[in-house]
Formats: structure tokens, C-alpha cells, sequence
């Protein structure tokens, strides 16, 4: 009997029509990018099959996947170091900003120390001048028997300067003493300025070492131009301190 070949549906494609199709779907799967992760049963075709092209497409994707790796990785370090740049950068800044106000704040300091020095200074009443007459100097001239302060050696209108800071609390005639002015300092004693020809302040106002605050006069109870200076623990008459004492315990020589 003899036999004939099926036809129709149920006949097996050929050699070359497999081939075919293999390397078409190779080439789908290089375009559409996932040849690189293919696992179809067509890649284990026998030793003999005809080369189909399939490794080095899987080659060529797998470097593109490198390639891409790379640049991404590539990338990642440029924004690490970017972004390190940025904040090594604004660390800078910082420190700098920190040591600007450090050194402003520093300025600060020393400007406060030295004003607190130079209101806490005091000063001789009379610029360039000596004590004529001494404390506690006795006679006739002095009510109360004894000098109660010193007189500076001045003629009319030489400038008269608070010894410190203080508030001046009378500024006016005051009997013996002629034109006067009193002050309270900032340590709670008091100084006089006696004798004097004119007054440049007034009660209220506050003085600091050096401001001048009169001139030297002849006016009172005096044998001559010059200033009579006291130091008081108040401000009434009878309250006196040695003044040579007081202006040397503040840093002042006479």
C-alpha cells in the first residue's frame, strides 16, 4: 500500500522556515530593548542549528545595559559631588558669617571696655597746675578754723574740668565760696568747685572726666584768683575728705 505526506495544517514547518523565524524574533526582542533577559527554549538549539545572530544580539544588549549603568552611575557621583561642593561651600560660609560676627562682637567688647575705662578715669580739676594751698591748712581765712579742701594755683578764666563722671547737683552762688558747683560722682561722693568767675553747667546734668564745666575766678571769700577744690562724703559743708587723697586713689598724681 502505498503512503502519502499530510498536508494542511498538521504539516511541520522546515528547517529554514525555524530559522526564519528566530531570527525575526530576535531582532523584536533587540528593538524592543529586552533581548538581554531572554530565556526562550529557541537559544538552546543544537550545535548543528545555522548561527542565528542570537548571541551577539544578547552582546550588544548587554553593553547598551553597561553603557547605561555607567552614565547612570556617572550621573550619581556628579550629584554626590555637586552636592557636596554645595554644601562644603555653604559649611564656608557659615564659618565665615560666624567669624565675622565673632570678630564684630569681639569689637564690641573692647569699645564697652574701654568707654567703662574711660568714664571710671578721673582727672585733675585744673590742667597743669599745683596744689597752693593744702588740706586742713589752719587760719584766720577759713571759718570752720582749717582749709577744707585745696586750692589749685589759676588765674580768672582758666577752664575747670569735672574730676569724673557724675550728675552736677548746685550750680550757682554759694556764700564763702563764691560761684559754685557741686557733683555727685558716680561712686556716691561728692566734689566741689569753688571761686569761680563763670559757670558752664547747669543742676541735672550729667558730666564726664575732663568736661570742662566752668572757669576759674576770684568770687567769695578769697585773697586771689584760683579754684577751691573739695571732696565730700554729701553734699553739705562739713562732710569733707582729704582731697589730695581721694584724686590719688582714682589715679590722679597732685
Amino acid at each position: 500500500m502505498a503512503f502519502t505526506r499530510a498536508t494542511g495544517k498538521h504539516r511541520a514547518p522546515s528547517r529554514m522556515t525555524r530559522r526564519s523565524a528566530n531570527i525575526a524574533g530576535i531582532a523584536t526582542l533587540a528593538t524592543a530593548g529586552v533581548v538581554g533577559t531572554l530565556a526562550s527554549p529557541a537559544v538552546a538549539a543544537p550545535s548543528t542549528t545555522t548561527d542565528t545572530g542570537l548571541t551577539q544580539a544578547i552582546v550588544i544588549g548587554d553593553t547598551l545595559a553597561d553603557q547605561l549603568d555607567a552614565q547612570a552611575d556617572a550621573q550619581k557621583q556628579a550629584a554626590a559631588k555637586a552636592k557636596a561642593k554645595a554644601e562644603a561651600e555653604a559649611e564656608a560660609k557659615r564659618k565665615a558669617e560666624q567669624r565675622a560676627q565673632e570678630a564684630r562682637e569681639a569689637k564690641e567688647r573692647a569699645a564697652r571696655e574701654a568707654e567703662r575705662k574711660r568714664l571710671n578715669t578721673f582727672v585733675a580739676p585744673i590742667a597743669n597746675s599745683y596744689v597752693s594751698t593744702g588740706y586742713k591748712t589752719g587760719g584766720s581765712l577759713w571759718s570752720s578754723g582749717s582749709h577744707t579742701g585745696i586750692d589749685f594755683h589759676a588765674g580768672i578764666g582758666t577752664p575747670v574740668h569735672a574730676v569724673g563722671m557724675g550728675t552736677v547737683v548746685e550750680a550757682g552762688p554759694g556764700g564763702a565760696y563764691g560761684n559754685n558747683i557741686v557733683i555727685k560722682m558716680h561712686d556716691g561722693t561728692y566734689t566741689q568747685y569753688g571761686h569761680l568767675s563763670v559757670i558752664q553747667v547747669s543742676v541735672g546734668q550729667s558730666v564726664e572726666p575732663g568736661t570742662q564745666i566752668a572757669l576759674s575766678g576770684n568770687t567769695g571769700n578769697t585773697t586771689g584768683p584760683h579754684l577751691h577744690f573739695e571732696a565730700r562724703t554729701g553734699p553739705e559743708y562739713g562732710s569733707d575728705i582729704d582731697p589730695v587723697a581721694y584724686l590719688r586713689s582714682h589715679g590722679v598724681t597732685v
